[in-house]
């Protein structure tokens, strides 16, 4: 189980493929997002790491598997691009009901939004999942600008992770897939361009028994798929985690956002 700081084609790269069997995932939507207090997202004002970042996850992703990808629905077309131009298909669009409206313009804005993505040919989950899914519950974005609740995260792991996989997430943020994935029997990597992101996500996650984090994979070794429950494979080449993380010189909007 592994949370890693760092620029998420970067550090996708480095693995070797099929690595995880699930894919879920919020990243920036491209839109220069700032909340009420003037927090803002790394990476939220440009589109050219989502085709490259798309086409890592993809590689990395076991063969007849899913992903879900949260996405900004005014840049529809970016996203679709880089989904399908990394190999994945449009299988299905799944709306989160909100109680409340985050925003109020010509309408109110009651609902987000993502798509779940196929990799070849996956067998269905025997129970499917309706795709309005309305379990929302206010985060009151604690922890991260756009943190989502892990009750709308829950449900579509159990659905479309195999029972024991791995759960990816690229752009974890403050970590709420991966709580959902520990919470559900699964394992995770996690990764954040955001040092301060990576960290919330590490603390979250340490505050539960069993959760174990990890620092970037060391030069020259591939996070290798792991074999067996106990996720000593998973973690093989890895450096322990340390205190406040690494640091990289990174140009604003010229890495992965997360």
């Amino acid at each position: 189980m592994t949370i890693i700081h760092g620029d998420c084609i970067t550090v996708m790269a480095g693995f070797a493929p099929a690595v995880a069997d699930f894919a879920l995932t919020d990243p920036p939507y491209v839109v220069n997002y700032r909340d009420r207090s003037g927090r803002s997202l790394r990476n939220d004002d440009c589109t050219h790491w989502l085709a490259p970042a798309f086409a890592q996850l993809y590689r990395v992703l076991a063969p007849d598997s899913y992903a879900v990808s949260f996405y900004g629905w005014n840049r529809i077309e970016a996203f679709m691009a880089a989904w399908k131009g990394a190999g994945f298909t449009p299988a299905e669009h799944i709306v989160f009901r909100k109680p409340y409206a985050s925003s109020a313009r010509h309408m109110g804005r009651t609902h987000e939004q993502a798509f779940l993505l196929v990799k070849g040919r996956p067998r269905p989950p025997p129970h499917p999942l309706p795709d309005v899914i309305d379990d929302w519950r206010y985060t009151g974005n604690r922890l991260h600008p756009t943190q989502k609740p892990v009750s709308i995260l829950t449900p579509l792991i159990e659905s479309l992770c195999p029972e024991g996989g791995t759960v990816i997430d690229p752009f974890c943020g403050s970590g709420s897939t991966l709580v959902a994935a520990r919470q559900t029997g699964r394992r995770y990597i996690g990764i954040d361009i955001d040092e301060r992101h990576a960290a919330t996500a590490r603390a979250r996650l340490e505050e539960h028994p069993g959760a174990v984090t990890f620092g970037a994979p060391a030069a020259g070794k591939r996070l290798r798929r792991p074999h067996g429950s106990n996720g000593t494979e998973h973690t093989a080449g890895l450096r322990p985690w340390r205190r406040h993380g690494f640091r990289e010189r990174i140009r604003p909007c010229d890495r992965a956002a997360g």
